[in-house]
């Protein structure tokens, strides 16, 4: 029984056990080597006798006294030294495996969040391609924002295709948008400030001008507007709310160019 109670403990509690045997015994032998230094003073004759005994009657001849059990029991276990500092060496090891999981457990639940966070909230894109130049360059990353508050001018991202789009707003669900020849955008019959624009173009056009928005849609377009494909064409059209990403609201690379986009 004794056995397997003993093989059920762990390591650690093992030491802990032998440990504390260890500095019972070291106060035993301690106490009894007292005792003895006090019972040599007080017995010099029986001393002077034991010195007289035959070789039949040594010592090693006679039964060991509890004493001598004791401090055998005692050499034969490791030092008490030794055993505090591996018991130490393996407290340490305990605290600090439970130190590094718990670190490790706020990193995961840090790293959930943001993830949350950019799913959810803050969709973080990277833009491909010269559509919206010089605006947003190929390589930049970006920050968008989960809303429905779209105004003309915004710069939103949205699905097309299982890929992510990037363009700006140019109408809303009613609006009517005329194009130029020389590319000046007209939004009922208002022309379009566009300063954001490095230069006009007609661009790539296939839809009846002037058109109008379909209700629950917007018009979009990039600024680069002699490669950009956009609602300009039937291929990409208008774009619905359940289609959109986000608003661009940020860059946040490279960082020559870090802050806010307009």
């Amino acid at each position: 029984m004794f056995e397997k109670e003993l093989q059920k403990l762990k390591r650690d509690e093992l030491l802990e056990i032998m440990l504390a045997q260890s500095r019972e015994i070291d106060s035993l032998t301690g106490e009894l080597r007292k005792e003895k230094a006090r019972s040599r003073g007080e017995e010099g004759e029986v001393a002077e006798t034991e010195q007289n005994w035959t070789v039949d009657n040594t010592p090693d001849s006679l039964p060991d006294s509890p004493e001598d059990s004791i401090e055998e029991a005692a050499q034969e276990l490791p030092h008490t030294a030794d055993l505090e500092a591996l018991v130490n060496r393996i407290r340490y090891g305990k605290r600090f495996r439970a130190s590094v999981i718990s670190t490790l457990m706020t990193l995961v639940v840090v790293a959930a969040a943001a993830i949350l966070i950019a799913i959810l909230v803050l969709p973080i894109l990277r833009i491909y391609g010269q559509s919206m130049s010089e605006t947003l360059d190929n390589g930049d990353i970006v920050v968008s924002v989960k809303t429905a508050d779209l105004e003309t001018g915004d710069i939103v991202a949205f699905y097309y295709n299982n890929t992510i789009l990037v363009k700006r707003v140019i109408g809303q669900s009613g609006d009517w948008i005329d194009i130029a020849k020389d590319g000046t955008v007209s939004v009922n019959q208002v022309e379009l400030e566009e300063p954001y624009l490095d230069k006009k173009a007609y661009g790539e056009i296939d839809i009846s001008l002037p058109y109008q928005v379909p209700e629950g849609r917007i018009f979009v377009m990039g600024d680069n507007r002699e490669i950009s494909i956009d609602s300009r064409t039937m291929m990409i059209g208008c774009v619905a709310q359940e289609q959109i990403v986000g608003k661009i609201i940020y860059r946040v690379w490279p960082f020559g160019k870090l802050g806010g986009i307009k």
